[in-house]
């Protein structure tokens, strides 16, 4: 499967899907539940899902919540 980026996607890697940030954006992204963070590069365009603002592989997912959770409250913070 291949992102909007054109790179494959690989679940392995820290990365993320936004609406807007630029290809290559370098996000810090927060659980405001426990304050994990994680470092994501944004390489897709997503979530088309209202009230979404971040989709997150499965990876940089599992750094900051449990996978079974599914969803997360998280603030994220543009670094470049």
């Amino acid at each position: 499967m291949r992102t909007a980026s054109g790179e494959p996607y690989k679940h392995d890697l820290p990365t993320a899907a936004h609406k807007q940030l630029p290809f290559g954006s370098m996000v810090k992204v927060t659980n405001t539940a426990n304050g994990k963070s994680v470092v994501v590069r944004i390489n897709d365009r997503g979530p088309f899902v209202r009230g979404r603002i971040i989709d997150l592989s499965k990876t940089a997912f599992s750094r900051i919540g449990s996978l079974s959770s599914g969803l997360l409250n998280v603030e994220i913070e543009v670094l470049r």
